[in-house]
Formats: structure tokens, C-alpha cells, sequence
């Protein structure tokens, strides 16, 4: 998948006249990249059109035009690309109540190194996480993780030919999976492997 380029993004101008149209399809992408586990977790898999999307929106509300301040953007949003071998995702902790997910979060260390992504039989998958900072502290874990999953050839190849996906999470305090992946998710994710 290709990254994206200054000649990818619009002027404040050009986008205020087509956000509607983009939003409109950024949001229907965004549904065949969202996958909830359990009641409290959201994973978003990020790709072009979703990073894309992102800048354009924060370039419109910030007012930001100058090619440097555009060129700083593209090297923060970039790396949230897949380059055709991995997945990437940004894991978030939902809970709407402040006190709960004060206690939840001090319960829940470790959980984005406890999720998995298996293709049929094969070994399951589990993430490269928080690359650019640590997000947790020792007593609790962050409600945003950002991921990384890297497939082998022949992951990559099963999921090609239709192998069923399991998503897992195996925390000792939040144990729960999708298997199988709907179908919209499973076939917009594979399109990640080009």
C-alpha cells in the first residue's frame, strides 16, 4: 500500500467544497475497518484512505498550509500505513464512565500485548505495540495503543484464498474473540496484503 504525498492532499479550499463526499466515504470505509471484542474494545485498522482522511480533517480545523508544517503531517501519519506485509491499529479502551475506566485500566496491564490475529490453523499473531512511546505506566495501561501485526508469506497467501480470521483477545481479566471475521472486515483487510 502505497504512503501518502503532498500531491495526495487538497488545498483548505478544495476540501471545505468536497468533505462531504470524503466524509461520506471515509466513514463507509471506516465501518469494514472497525472490529469490536467484548463490550469495551475497539480495534480500528488503519489504511491510506483513513490517514488521508485524518490530515485533510486536521489540516481544515488548524489551519495548517505551509509545505514543512504538511510534510511533518504526512511523517506522523505515514507509519500508520500497512506497506503490504502487516496490519495496523489503533486499540482503544472504551469506557464512558471516568470511574470505571479509572479501575478498568489499572485491571487491564498488558492487554495490547494479549491480542492475537490467527488465520485458519496457522500460529496466531500478536502485535508490535506502541512503537513511537510507551503508553502505560505500572499501574495502568493507557485506553489508546497503537499496533502493529506482521504476516509471514504464507499468512498472507491463506488470507488471500479466504482463511477464516479469529481476532482474540486472551487477558486474564477481559477473554473474548471474533471467529469468524465478518465478511466486509475480512475482505477489506486482506486488501491491506498488496
Amino acid at each position: 500500500m502505497r504512503k501518502l504525498t503532498l500531491e495526495d492532499l487538497l488545498s483548505i479550499e478544495d476540501y471545505s467544497h468536497q468533505r462531504k463526499s470524503f466524509r461520506k466515504i471515509a466513514m463507509e470505509h471506516k465501518n469494514d475497518r472497525r472490529l469490536q471484542i467484548g463490550p469495551n474494545l475497539m480495534m480500528h485498522f488503519e489504511d491510506f484512505t483513513l490517514m488521508r482522511y485524518q490530515i485533510l480533517e486536521l489540516t481544515r480545523a488548524e489551519k495548517i498550509t505551509s509545505k514543512d508544517d504538511l510534510l511533518e503531517e504526512l511523517l506522523a501519519y505515514n507509519p500508520l500505513i500497512p506497506d503490504g506485509k502487516n496490519l495496523k491499529v489503533t486499540l482503544m479502551l472504551e469506557f464512558p464512565d471516568e470511574y470505571e475506566r479509572r479501575i478498568k485500566l489499572s485491571k487491564l496491564l498488558d492487554i495490547e500485548n494479549k491480542i492475537s490475529i490467527q488465520l485458519e490453523n496457522m500460529d496466531p499473531v500478536f502485535p508490535i505495540c506502541n512503537e513511537d512511546l510507551e503508553r502505560s505506566t505500572e499501574d495502568k495501561t493507557s485506553a489508546v495503543h497503537f499496533m502493529r501485526f506482521e504476516f509471514t508469506d504464507e499468512m498472507i497467501n491463506a488470507a488471500k484464498e479466504g482463511a477464516k480470521w479469529t481476532v482474540k483477545c486472551s487477558h486474564k481479566c477481559y477473554e473474548h474473540e471474533v471467529s469468524p471475521l465478518p465478511e466486509n472486515i475480512r475482505s477489506s483487510l486482506t486488501s491491506d496484503f498488496s
